[in-house]
């Protein structure tokens, strides 16, 4: 019957080695006294002179020796038995030396079975170190239950940490776009004004302190994100109002609204939470602002706050857009994101704002949800708990 050993723990293991190993050597020695008892009394009898042969023979068969026999068996006998014990005491030593290394041999054939994934792990960590994400253990067959868990673990750090490679590669290429164009739009009318080619008007310092704005509002945007990864994004938490927090926003975005061309529906309901005031209603401000840029064509943008099955607060925003891909989820959502891949900057945005809003939820130990609207248009929801902090 094959043991399965990867359902085995390793300290089990090892004790059910050591005790198969005494117990298999203590048999083997038995059997091998057992087998050498008659070599080792032939040898016996024939050392013992010819008469105290004869009266030992005589005696094992329960016959009665002559006197001149057990005479001779009692003079030669004391001798013979040391001699013989001597003999007996050596081949039990060298039996017991051949079965220990027997057992050494078999104890490590099987150390090395249970060692050898250890050390394809220590190459493949020794990889991971030098920077090659993309290593991989793989199965390693029947080895013990932790080194499995161990394997397991470790294939999946060196995913994650592929992943956050390539998606570290991607954020830096992303920055180092969305910040050269503003750049060059700047560098470009400075040294033509410089030059005299540009003339120091106000609509021309108008348009550069618009990509200056652009420029904050990209870092700032980054800031957050850097402080969510370090979990610093929430410091503090106090209880609040949702419906009135979210009344604050819509009423001071009028502007940006009516200049969209949308009307604004609501349905706020009041939901107390514990959280922080300035990211929720920043989260709620960036929604706001992705409906004026996506969705402005649908002219109507519906806000509701309330209760969602009981032990759940919920900020969701309905427009009549063009809605969203049938793949896209919150899992999709990463730095530089946009629906759309074929916007531009300048319709799309930086595409940190739902990022933003993601990070925002999640600190609050919510989620951010998307969702077809029926008849036309996205449903984004953040999703909060009702005891939501400390």
């Amino acid at each position: 019957m094959k043991l399965a050993l990867q359902r085995v723990p390793l300290g089990v293991l090892t004790a059910l080695t050591m005790a198969v190993l005494l117990v298999v050597s203590v048999i083997l020695v038995f059997l091998g006294v057992v087998a050498l008892e008659s070599t080792l009394e032939r040898r016996t009898l024939d050392r013992l002179p010819s008469e105290a042969s004869a009266a030992y023979l005589d005696f094992n068969a329960g016959r009665m020796p002559t006197q001149d026999g057990v005479r001779a068996l009692l003079n030669s006998l004391p001798a013979v038995e040391r001699q013989s014990e001597t003999e007996g005491q050596l081949t039990i030593l060298a039996l017991a030396m051949i079965v220990a290394l027997v057992g050494s041999l078999f104890g490590y054939w099987l150390a090395r079975k249970i060692s050898r994934p250890l050390e394809v792990l220590a190459a493949a960590t020794e990889n991971l170190r030098a920077g090659d994400f993309s290593v991989r253990v793989g199965p390693v067959g029947n080895a013990a239950k932790e080194v499995a868990l161990l394997v397991r673990r470790f294939d999946a750090l060196a995913s994650e940490l592929e992943s956050m490679e390539s998606r570290l590669r991607f954020n830096t290429m992303a920055v180092a776009h969305e910040l050269r164009t503003p750049l060059t739009v700047l560098r470009g009318n400075l040294q033509g004004m410089a030059d005299g080619v540009f003339p120091i008007d106000r609509t021309r310092i108008v348009q550069l302190l618009l990509q200056v704005e652009g420029l904050s509002a990209l870092v700032e945007d980054l800031r957050t994100l850097s402080l969510a990864a370090g979990q610093k994004l929430v410091t503090q938490r106090l209880p609040l109002d949702l419906s009135v927090e979210v009344g604050q926003v819509l009423e001071a975005s009028g502007h940006l609204l009516e200049k969209a061309g949308m009307t604004v529906e609501t349905a706020l309901q009041p939901v107390r939470i514990v959280g922080d005031a300035p990211r929720l209603r920043q989260a709620v401000l960036a929604l706001v602002e992705n409906a004026t840029r996506y969705a402005a064509a649908g002219g109507v943008l519906r806000c509701e706050v309330g209760l969602q099955g009981g032990q759940e607060a919920c900020i969701r925003l309905l427009d009549r857009g063009p809605g969203l891909p049938e793949d896209v989820s919150s899992d999709s959502v990463d730095l530089f994101w946009r629906a759309d891949t074929s916007r531009s900057r300048a319709t799309g945005g930086s595409g940190l704002g739902l990022s933003v809003v993601k990070a925002i939820a999640a600190a609050h130990d919510g989620r951010l949800e998307f969702a077809k609207r029926p008849g036309g248009g996205a449903i984004v929801s953040i999703i909060l708990p009702v005891e939501a902090g400390p």
